[in-house]
């Protein structure tokens, strides 16, 4: 298991790397021919409720699902994983909620309210955004405690401030960073956004000084760079899936949530930036 995640760490740092100057999207890769794929799905109407952290693959995923399911529509609905956990609660029409954890789809198996388990499908890790030209001069991680830095991150219960804050912890334990990392962090947070797309936009506009998002985010902006996180402190970040039990599509809804874990969608997911599920 270290060693897959140490070459999980390897892969996703040279994808940093590459937005590090500017968070230019890498070229879109050549998708496989279809493997293993739904392709006697029937044509279904699906809703999907997809973490915002997701929004630039899913964008691709009703043409690239095409190929195995002529006729389906797909219509897509992004936030916080959180936020459209409690809306599948209260009875929003998904048929599939796609998360950026195991914890919210697995609270709605919990309740009875999926049809099957889970489905791991991706796998991602954290890195710090600064604006480009970085104003407050971010160095490194550990620039996020310093007085006057304006950190921006999300809502108590969106997944990236689990991660993050799990990210902050890690640091702490880092050789050179101060007893205190942890509460100037914490004390540095201005303003909480509800999904991690916002937090980007709102560094992109210069907002705030700097923030904790996915490595996939900052590809997603050109008006960000990254700041390299110690891979030692680094947190495996799961993707999981569910179908929602109340859809009336679950037949379809399950093979699409197939082909995303299987070779055809894993390849749209690497080609945004996205690794394997831990």
């Amino acid at each position: 298991m270290r060693s897959r995640f140490a070459a999980s760490v390897a892969a996703i740092a040279l994808l940093a790397a590459g937005c590090s100057s500017s968070a230019t999207p890498s070229p879109t890769a050549t998708a496989a021919p279809a493997t293993g794929a739904p392709a006697s799905a029937a044509p279904a109407s699906l809703t999907i409720y997809g973490a915002s952290s997701l929004n630039a693959v899913l964008a691709k995923v009703p043409a690239a699902y095409q190929a195995v399911s002529p006729g389906t529509t797909i219509t897509i609905s992004t936030d916080s994983s959180t936020a459209l956990e409690t809306k599948i609660e209260q009875g929003a029409p998904a048929d599939i909620f796609l998360s950026a954890d195991t914890a919210n789809p697995q609270k709605l198996i919990d309740k009875g309210l999926a049809a099957g388990g889970l489905t791991k499908f991706a796998g991602n890790l954290l890195t710090v955004i600064v604006p480009t030209g970085n104003p407050a001069g971010i160095q490194t991680p550990a620039d996020l405690a310093k007085s006057d830095v304006k950190v921006i991150a999300a809502g108590d219960t969106v997944p990236i401030t689990k991660y993050a804050n799990q990210l902050v912890a890690n640091l702490a334990k880092q050789p050179g960073y101060p007893a205190n990392f942890v509460a100037n962090y914490t004390a540095n947070i201005v303003s909480k956004q509800d999904n991690v797309a916002a937090v980007v936009s709102q560094i992109a506009l210069g907002e705030g000084d700097a923030a904790i998002v996915y490595v996939t985010d900052a590809r997603t902006s050109t008006q960000v760079v990254t700041i390299p996180v110690p891979a030692a402190a680094n947190v495996p970040v799961t993707y999981a899936g569910v179908v929602v039990k109340g859809s009336a599509n679950v037949a379809a809804a399950q093979a699409f949530l197939a082909w995303l874990a299987g070779p055809d969608g894993q390849a749209l997911l690497v080609s945004s930036g996205f690794l394997p599920a831990p």
